[in-house]
């Protein structure tokens, strides 16, 4: 399809243009992937010593106390079942169905004592992923994701690249609310894993191939002058730029080959799990490395353990994302990325110090474990303290202001930039916190 539209519209700052050409087949949730490479392009500084960030988004909120926050002196209807572990730190110990991670944990440093105060599921994503209180449940984002901020502030490490992907589908509150959605992720919707894995929106569709493409190219051409006659006040100069890299991502080799999952060798793919966690970190690590900026992970399963929390942990949750993480971190290392990448872990809140009458446990902002590892920050701790029942921290307690502060320096971003919301009331990236001090220096 190939629709010639004679209305405006609004672009990714909210400025009026007329909207000339849709090439339906790169059609991404509403607009052309040449729009969100011409709007997260903005701004963009040299691709030399630029910094990612990997997310792993634990949907439903991680239980600190079974994980990096264990009590074994607490009873037993707060301590559990899980026993603690020694680490490559000395003195530092996490859940014993953490065993690949705590042999990696001089590359990785815990904040055990991060909180809030919303136990909703919804309200709790939005202020853990956006810095930002929200005051009612809503399904999409109030304020921006910080992927979103993140491809607004930066832009992608390489030309023809997206700067914000979710992996494997799309995340809930991953969205850019105010700053238009030409800042939204790109998402390849299939999962990693699977044999005939595909990226979506990344491929022709079979009715057009590659000399239709052409055709379309130099009608491209053709239409200069029309363009200019239309748009008298030159809205669309450097369009052509931005549809030619959202081709190139179509029929290129850099998209085509960074997605290629198959091109990693058996053993490495083995791993990192031939899961949907461990496949969607190893193609991260991929993404990263041919210039996307930001990715958020949510895969693995939910981490909302109502009920049979120790089940659940032991036989699924935690193996898997054990691996994955152990995994995606000494890949970082080995290949010497790991001051350019930052990997981070964490949920809306923690879980309930004391188990439920199902084996479970339930939701918990007092207290939660956030886990980094890279990115230029100091590795081989824990910062913070809980109490004796891991309800609320004791010492350098810290909001989700303060995490996200600490991931927006690590990246270069001044996280006090201020944003105009629709209304144009001035909205800084974050309302308040700073970054944390132990891990910064």
């Amino acid at each position: 399809m190939l629709d010639f539209i004679g209305g405006s519209s609004r672009n990714c700052e909210g400025v009026n243009r007329r909207t000339v050409l849709r090439a339906g087949a790169l059609t991404l949730g509403g607009m052309t992937l040449a729009d969100l490479l011409a709007c997260q392009s903005r701004g963009q500084a040299p691709i030399s010593g630029r910094k990612s960030v990997i997310l792993i988004w634990q949907a439903g909120g991680p239980s600190h106390i079974d994980m990096y926050d264990l009590k074994p002196s607490a009873p037993a209807e707060i301590r559990g079942e899980f026993k603690p572990i020694s680490t490559a730190v000395p003195g530092l110990q996490i859940g014993e169905h953490l065993p690949r991670q705590a042999a990696e944990f001089d590359k990785m440093a815990v904040v055990r004592s991060a909180f809030h105060t919303n136990a909703g599921h919804g309200m709790g994503s939005q202020w853990m992923q956006t810095g930002y209180q929200a005051t009612i449940e809503v399904n999409d984002n109030i304020y921006p994701s910080t992927g979103s901020v993140v491809a607004r502030m930066k832009g992608p490490n390489a030309p023809g690249m997206p700067a914000y992907v979710n992996l494997p589908r799309k995340v809930s509150f991953a969205n850019a609310a105010y700053l238009g959605a030409s800042y939204n992720p790109f998402s390849p919707d299939n999962d990693p894993s699977q044999s005939g894995f595909q990226v979506r929106n990344l491929r022709l569709p079979g009715r057009v191939d590659a000399s239709r493409l052409n055709r379309r190219q130099d009608l491209l051409k053709d239409l200069d002058g029309i363009r200019r006659d239309i748009d008298t006040k030159g809205d669309l100069v450097g369009l052509d730029t931005f549809y030619r890299d959202a081709m190139e991502m179509v029929t290129g080799a850099r998209a085509q080959k960074a997605f290629n999952i198959n091109a990693e060798a058996e053993a490495l793919r083995d791993r990192y799990g031939r899961h949907d966690m461990g496949q969607s970190c190893l193609l991260a690590r991929r993404l990263v490395e041919a210039g996307v900026t930001f990715i958020t992970i949510q895969a693995g399963g939910g981490w909302d353990t109502h009920g049979n929390n120790f089940s659940e942990l032991k036989k699924n949750l935690l193996p898997k994302f054990d691996q994955s993480v152990a995994a995606l971190v000494r890949d970082l290392y080995d290949r010497g990325m790991h001051e350019q990448v930052l990997v981070m872990a964490m949920g809306e809140f923690g879980r309930t110090p004391k188990i439920n009458s199902g084996a479970g446990r339930d939701h918990w902002p007092g207290a939660m474990s956030v886990l980094f590892s890279g990115g230029g920050l100091k590795m081989g701790q824990a910062v913070g303290s809980t109490n004796a029942a891991a309800e609320y921290p004791t010492t350098k307690p810290y909001t989700p202001g303060c995490v996200l502060s600490t991931m927006y320096t690590a990246l270069g971003i001044d996280h006090k930039h201020v944003f105009y919301d629709q209304a144009q009331r001035p909205m800084p990236i974050l309302s308040e916190g700073e970054p944390i001090r132990e891990l910064v220096g």
